[in-house]
């Protein structure tokens, strides 16, 4: 690769996984998997060691990303809420200086077609467009959660490949056949070791990665923000030759026991350990020995893509002035304390990878280092604003720009705890814990030393992330800890209390218009 030296960013190529754990790759510490391409990015830019989502669920981390605000700020708390048309996402910000977020992948933006309407805004209209698709103008949208319908490619592209079937992608992208020439599904887990009946060239993230490369070849030398969202390594589990096998009979790494804990479990996890069907079946030590070997390659299959996608803009000349950002919505569980999918406020779940490339030679000194300080992913968005040279709108972005640690300057008063939110009302488990919907918010704060998670209407849980990185003991009642526990349920209260609220205006006319009534000719108010 070329060494970047430029002083000046162009183009921002924002890349996300889905459901990536972010012990799952090797420059993260993996024993197995081995990602030289990912590691690669590592080596060019600055991989941080403790980043964090928003929510560990796919919509509110998302919608965090894309806005630079809370959860709490934003309001789309889980995966059917919609996110408010008032929101300003990337594609709002970039638009006022001639450039488009670009889509080749998931969103998961949940359309809020009441407030169109409220607006009287055209569901067709290029506006009503824009705001339904959550800023984003859509090279190719594949949410991959079910058969893709006309906001994707993906369907009449397998049938052009010669993939006949009215449903190519359930019977050939997450379909298999079994030992005796069945077809079966990949939404069973039990089939995810067979391999896909795609070929390779033709799976997801092959076709996607060909839809960002087709798209930054017709760029040629104008500016462009790609952001090139890949559906794995989440589920379905299943996986093309040779991705489906090639660690079969690899380590799949110790699993966290339920057995293990030291004291009864939180209410809440129990909840979740006995309603949802991920976590019955998670909770079976063999079904997380067949499953892990898959999802590892599906990994492995990412990041062999991301090396064609290297390779491609090293020959464009465009690694010498892209921003390259390689981060996950959110990680998994994989069977760790009985548990499967995210949400909970475990490590497997809450803390993402995050490599950023800065191209700039101002962020020289940097190349290559890993950064221990904590980060969240509201910081995203104004670091890829500040990159380009565009106004941070500090009245709503909640997020800090990585500029100055990218560039290894001296930051004296940068955050020293991280925090997420998740709203369970849609789960079963509220059902089983007779909750009512708005009874079903938890918040967790984590500094270098303790994690603390408020549940509503229940004890909080409490571990010390020093003595306890893998979360068995949960202090959440013990006495002993009473002070801890009131001091971090303050910070949490403190933060909630700092969202921004004042939306309409900015902080700059604020500052302009502070007792501007004065001049505007009234009687003074309140002389003697």
């Amino acid at each position: 690769m070329t060494m970047v030296g430029q002083e000046r960013v162009r183009n921002v190529l924002f890349i996300m996984c889905d459901q990536l754990r972010w012990d799952y790759l090797s420059c993260y510490g993996h024993r197995v998997l081995d990602t030289p391409n990912i590691d690669g990015l590592a080596k060019r830019g600055v991989r941080f060691d403790a980043a964090y989502v928003q929510s560990a669920c796919c919509v509110p981390s998302r919608m965090s990303y894309y806005t630079g605000r809370y959860v709490s700020s934003h309001g789309a708390t889980w995966n059917y809420v919609p996110l408010s048309v008032v929101q300003n996402t990337l594609g709002d910000f970039l638009k006022g200086a001639g450039l488009e977020a670009m889509l080749a992948g998931k969103t998961h933006v949940i359309p809020d077609k009441l407030g169109l309407q409220r607006f009287g805004l055209d569901a067709d209209s290029s506006l009503g467009r824009h705001y339904l698709q959550g800023g984003f103008s859509e090279l190719d949208r594949y949410d991959g959660h079910s058969s893709p319908g006309s906001e994707s490619g993906y369907a009449d592209y397998l049938r052009a490949q010669g993939y006949d079937s009215p449903d190519p992608w359930t019977d050939y992208a997450i379909g298999a056949l079994d030992d005796n020439g069945q077809a079966v599904s990949g939404w069973l887990l039990r089939n995810a070791h067979f391999p896909a009946r795609v070929d390779r060239r033709h799976s997801e993230t092959a076709y996607m990665t060909d839809r960002a490369l087709e798209y930054i070849r017709a760029k040629g030398d104008q500016p462009w923000v790609l952001h090139l969202s890949y559906i794995k390594p989440h589920w379905p589990l299943m996986a093309p030759k040779p991705y489906h096998d090639m660690y079969r009979d690899a380590d799949t790494g110790p699993i966290i026991s339920p057995a293990a804990e030291t004291t009864a479990p939180h209410p809440v996890l129990q909840a979740y350990r006995q309603a949802h069907e991920d976590c019955i079946s998670y909770g079976k030590e063999d079904v997380v020995r067949h499953v892990r070997p898959t999802y590892m390659g599906l990994i492995k299959e990412v990041d062999d893509h991301i090396g064609r996608l290297m390779t491609e803009l090293e020959a464009l000349g465009r690694l010498d002035d892209t921003l390259i950002v390689f981060c996950s919505d959110h990680g998994d569980q994989l069977g760790d304390h009985g548990l499967g999918e995210k949400e909970l406020f475990y490590e497997q779940a809450v803390r993402v990878p995050l490599i950023v490339v800065d191209p700039r030679k101002s962020a020289d000194a940097t190349r290559g280092t890993a950064e221990s300080r904590f980060v969240e992913s509201v910081d995203v968005l104004p670091t890829m604003l500040e990159a380009l040279g565009l106004p941070l709108s500090d009245h709503l972005l909640e997020g800090r720009s990585l500029r100055p640690i990218l560039q290894g300057e001296q930051v004296d008063d940068w955050r020293d705890c991280v925090f997420s939110e998740l709203d369970y009302a849609f789960r079963d488990a509220r059902v089983l814990l007779n909750r009512k919907p708005d009874e079903c918010y938890a918040w967790m704060v984590r500094d270098s030393r303790w994690k603390y998670i408020h549940y509503q209407g229940f004890r909080p849980q409490l571990f010390d992330m020093r003595d306890d990185p893998q979360e068995i003991r949960d202090l959440g009642e013990d006495p002993q800890y009473e002070e801890v526990r009131r001091c971090m349920k303050d910070r949490l209260a403190d933060w909630l209390m700092e969202r921004k609220r004042r939306t309409t205006i900015d902080n700059a006319t604020v500052e302009r218009t502070t007792e501007g009534w004065k001049n505007l000719g009234f009687m003074k108010i309140g002389v003697w």
